[in-house]
């Protein structure tokens, strides 16, 4: 799962252990969640009423923080034919220019995820189309719940700070929500990372992964030994 990265600190390493192990956890989690939900429903006759939304809300965790960390680790899909056809100047430019982009994209992502989460944890969405130019007084929507997801008792500490103490039902949506505005963070933190290996010469661009060409040869190599 690690790609091409190798942590060269004890920070990093930890930081890379942890995002793995959340990995990990999730992806646990959507496995047991589904398993125990299918022998209930083919066993019993039954099943988690609130599995199927559990799921659904892991999967996009999953989704949302794994593509910041493919970013570091190197793992998007990138096509470098063109890349590869220039000189290394032009290769370079091209390079700045893509990662200038995707830093754009990243910030204007990470931006719509706040506008689209902060009304429901009872915050304001920011002004401004492309630019945030300040904070505008949205409609408090913290008290939206889930669909099946119940409150679980050691939450309920929130309902005085989030929902003017009147009590939750159903799990708050801006819970399973604020993995928005955390992955698109992420995602933007690690493409200014990747962008400062570029301008500092560490990498001559973003698309530093070729999966194929590494199994054709590892392929080899136990071939040779063989």
């Amino acid at each position: 799962m690690s790609g091409h990265y190798t942590p060269k600190t004890a920070f990093s390493r930890f930081v890379h252990e942890f995002e793995e192990t959340f990995i990990a956890i999730i992806l646990g989690l959507m496995t047991i969640i589904t398993f125990i939900n299918v022998i209930l429903r083919y066993g019993f006759n039954t099943g988690l009423i609130w599995g199927l939304e559990a799921t659904a809300f892991l999967f996009a965790w999953l989704v949302l923080f794994g593509m910041s960390y493919a970013v570091k680790v190197t793992a998007h899909l990138g096509v470098d034919a063109v890349l590869n056809a220039v000189p290394k100047g032009v290769r370079r430019l091209m390079g700045l220019v893509a990662a200038a982009i995707c830093v754009a994209y990243a910030f204007l992502l990470f931006k719509g995820a706040w506008d689209y989460w902060a009304p429901f944890a009872g915050f304001d969405a920011t002004t401004g189309r492309w630019f945030p130019t300040g904070f505008a007084n949205s409609r408090d929507q913290a008290w939206y719940e889930v669909g099946d997801i119940y409150m679980v008792e050691w939450l309920r500490w929130i309902e005085p700070v989030f929902n003017q103490g009147e009590t939750y039902e159903k799990l708050p949506r801006f819970i399973p929500y604020v993995m928005l505005p955390i992955g698109a963070a992420l995602l933007l933190f690690r493409v200014l990372q990747a962008s400062w290996r570029l301008i500092s010469g560490q990498q001559e661009s973003l698309i530093v992964s070729h999966e194929a060409e590494d199994a054709v040869e590892e392929v080899r190599h136990h071939n040779a030994e063989d």
